[in-house]
């Protein structure tokens, strides 16, 4: 195919010769297409995206929550040399009115010609008409002729990718097919991707681990996939580890959350209802991974016939496309045990000993071949083997930038170098990461990770795992000195008094484990903590939540 991007003549090539595909509908009537089946409706897609005047390069939004849809869609997109966004989308707590306000701002600041409106929004589309917003719907597109992939060259964008954070203020990492190909090829090869493979998931596709890594993957390669939706995770979890069972899963990955979820549902299956002996990639990332949960997964998924090898402890980003590194398959979960003290006043990671004074940390691979990694100290002096100071980034898979309101923002500087925000070190050539660099909390001169203050505070009966922020107090917010608080949802905290018992155990558990007191611990109910639309915790816009109180 003449002038096309390796990525889509990768995508192309997948679907003229798997007998593999895709299945959704699950759990109630599952419906499976071939790749081939899914590219023949996305080569109509994409000639309905033209005929409606898609041109390449321009950006094409998508609204819609039905991985049968976003498929052939995200394709047809690309087929037709476009980009795709994946919006926020609405929850039944969402203000439409604000909601619309954040949309069209994104609509604005990535230039979107026309959007794909799909279920279960398809109310949403009034919206959009009362602001002369083309907007299409999956079916329409689907009934003209079909279209020959436009040619675009490998520096064309192909997504532009919402970051995680506030809708109001809108910024999307621009990903070209070049970063889309490297990454994926990396991905493919270091999990040994093919038509023998399965992969499950229920990650949304407005997330990068959704859309890349659990659609663009298996259609590239030729996994066949199994596709369901966050609401079916959420409403039944236990259904994640039915489908791996069903299916014969060999690839699923998820959030640290979901898998402390899964753990739990698990202990009350009884040994041998489900198999999950097939399962060789059991990958945790998206947000800080908890040893504990990992631990408690294994033990009790063991009944199942899952092999802890199959743990892999992994580190992305939307500025690397997807995956900066994975640990290896199949070892097991690694860990670094370091000296809290020296990590915390010295900035270094040596090693320790298992004890009450080490802290154990994931360790996450090494880089991808298509991803260049250093650590650099504040005055952009490169460190050496676990000296701990600023992580970045360079190569094929790192974009260039950023689009914003207010035009295009460079992401690199001029050496090619990406700072990626967070704090952590090299050790024997796997990357460890600390925390978000804003997110450090400095105390006497000791740099405490607010991850570390969370994993203490969630182990107090009553609060909820995986729902408790430790935030920064700075001096002027309340306190003589640099300080921090943390915040928990609890079910109880409609109690006053064992809100306060609470409260008074998360304090003198943060004190055992972590040798510091926090100024306050507020008990929240449930779903009072801000999250980021793919279910990320917010610690700034927590911060702003404790002082407005």
């Amino acid at each position: 195919m003449l002038g096309v991007s390796h990525f889509v003549e990768g995508v192309v090539a997948n679907a003229g010769r798997a007998r593999t595909g895709m299945v959704t509908g699950e759990p109630g009537q599952p419906v499976r297409r071939s790749w081939n089946d899914l590219h023949e409706q996305a080569r109509r897609i994409a000639g309905g995206l033209m005929a409606g005047g898609l041109r390449p390069g321009q950006a094409v939004a998508v609204l819609a929550g039905q991985p049968a849809e976003i498929a052939p869609v995200a394709q047809g997109v690309w087929l037709a040399g476009g980009s795709i966004t994946m919006l926020h989308q609405p929850t039944p707590r969402t203000d439409l009115a604000v909601w619309r306000d954040d949309t069209l701002r994104v609509l604005r600041m990535i230039d979107a010609q026309s959007v794909v409106v799909g279920a279960p929004f398809e109310a949403m589309a009034p919206a959009l008409d009362a602001y002369g917003i083309r907007h299409f719907a999956p079916a329409e597109l689907s009934i003209g002729p079909g279209a020959d992939p436009v040619a675009v060259d490998d520096d064309s964008p192909a997504l532009l990718q919402l970051t995680s954070g506030s809708t109001a203020e809108p910024k999307a990492v621009r990903i070209t097919h070049r970063n889309l190909y490297a990454n994926l090829s990396d991905s493919s090869e270091h999990l040994s991707c093919g038509e023998d493979g399965v992969m499950v998931s229920w990650l949304p596709m407005f997330h990068d681990m959704g859309m890349i890594g659990c659609l663009a993957l298996p259609m590239l390669s030729g996994l066949e996939l199994v596709s369901v939706t966050p609401a079916d995770f959420l409403g039944r979890p236990l259904l994640w580890a039915e489908l791996l069972s069903r299916y014969g899963g060999t690839i699923t990955t998820a959030p640290n959350f979901a898998w402390a979820v899964l753990a739990r549902q698990l202990a009350r299956v009884e040994p041998g209802e489900l198999d999950l002996s097939k399962l060789r990639v059991a990958c945790n990332g998206a947000e800080p991974i908890d040893p504990s949960t990992m631990r408690a997964f294994v033990q009790v998924a063991s009944r199942f016939g899952f092999d802890p090898g199959a743990v892999n402890c992994c580190y992305g980003a939307a500025e690397s496309t997807l995956v900066i590194s994975m640990s290896g398959v199949p070892d097991p979960m690694q860990l670094d045990r370091v000296d809290a003290a020296a990590l915390e006043n010295e900035s270094l990671a040596t090693p320790a000993e298992p004890a009450a004074t080490a802290r154990e940390i994931p360790m996450l691979g090494r880089p991808f071949p298509s991803v260049e990694v250093r650590v650099v100290d504040d005055e952009g002096k490169p460190l050496g083997d676990r000296q701990v100071g600023q992580l970045q980034l360079r190569g094929e898979s790192v974009t260039d930038g950023y689009l914003t309101p207010d035009g295009w923002e460079s992401a690199r500087d001029a050496d090619g170098w990406l700072d990626i925000g967070d704090e952590g070190y090299v050790a024997d050539g796997q990357i460890v990461v600390c925390g978000r660099r804003k997110d450090v909390i400095i105390m006497g001169g000791r740099n405490i990770y607010p991850t570390d203050i969370e994993r203490a505070a969630g182990t107090v009966p009553g609060v909820r795992e995986g729902n408790v922020v430790a935030v920064r107090l700075l001096a002027g917010d309340g306190v003589a000195r640099e300080s921090f608080a943390v915040l928990a949802e609890s079910r109880s905290a409609g109690d006053e008094t064992a809100a306060a018992q609470i409260a008074r155990e998360v304090t003198s558990r943060v004190v055992s484990e972590i040798d510091a007191r926090p100024a306050q611990v507020r008990v929240l109910p449930p779903g009072s903590l801000p999250k980021t639309p793919s279910g990320k915790l917010r610690r700034a816009a927590a911060r702003e939540l404790l002082l407005d109180r």
